[in-house]
Formats: structure tokens, sequence, C-alpha cells
């Protein structure tokens, strides 16, 4: 993103990008994920090709299209778009349920940043950079920009 880019700008540029990368690799599906202006372009370009879309992080609501802004429409447009939904937790599965998804299509998945948490980080971990702090507790916390 470039200093004073607009979300339309973003958008625009990125669907007409991801339409040549989709009309030359001709993939089977594209996966998308989260919920950025990219997700958003990635499945609207992948729909305008008629790809299959897989949505990862798939059915998290506020149901407040103002917030988060833009997240939150962009979850839902994307929801619309998806063929596969990968929903991190059983709740945003019923959301995707309550919207009318078919249950074949949403499957529960866990949370991706959660998972490569738990693969990247052992039980013994060491690292010289800890040993001042091995008697602390600490908080693990993945955080987006807001």
């Amino acid at each position: 993103m470039k200093s004073g880019q607009t979300l339309s700008e973003i958008t625009s540029k990125s669907i007409t990008q991801l339409e040549q990368v989709i009309q030359l690799e001709k993939p089977d599906m594209v996966l998308v994920h989260g919920d950025t202006m990219t997700t958003f372009a990635g499945g609207l370009a992948a729909f305008y090709n008629q790809v299959p879309i897989g949505h990862v992080e798939a059915g998290l609501r506020s149901y407040d299209k103002y917030s988060p802004f833009p997240e939150e429409v962009n979850r839902q447009l994307v929801g619309v778009l998806a063929d596969l939904h990968f929903a991190p937790t059983k709740n945003a599965a019923s959301h995707l349920l309550n919207e009318g998804k078919y249950s074949e299509s949403v499957v529960v998945t866990g949370n991706t940043a959660i998972d490569a948490m738990k693969y990247t980080v052992d039980d013994n971990y060491k690292s010289n950079i800890m040993d001042k702090y091995h008697d602390k507790k600490f908080i693990l916390m993945n955080s987006t920009p807001s």
C-alpha cells in the first residue's frame, strides 16, 4: 500500500493484477485468507474468471458494516463469493450456516495464526534471549493494524 492510496485504488489494482495471474496460471481454485481489501479483490477476480473460491478465516462477523471498517464488508462479500468456507471456530461456522451456506461447504479448521504459533513454538524452546525472563509470565499476542 502506498501513502495516500485509497481503498478503491487498492481494490481495482489488485483485481486487475490478480486477474492476469489467474488467466495465466488457470488455477483449479483460488484460496483467499482473512478480511482485507486484497482478500476481497482475490475473491472477486476469481469469481469474474469463474474459478472456485476457498475462504480461510470464513464466518467471522460483527454484523456492523462499519466496524471493523472495511473488514466486515470484505468478510461478508467474500462469504457470498466463496464456494468453500474454512471457519476458524464453531461460532464462525454457525454464522455461515445461519446465512444459508450448505453444511458441506463449511469446514471448521481452527485459527491459522494460533496453529502457526503451535507449530513454531515448542514447550522446550531454548534461547539465550529468554534467560533473564525464565521466571516471568508472558502473553503472546497476534495483532493486525487497524
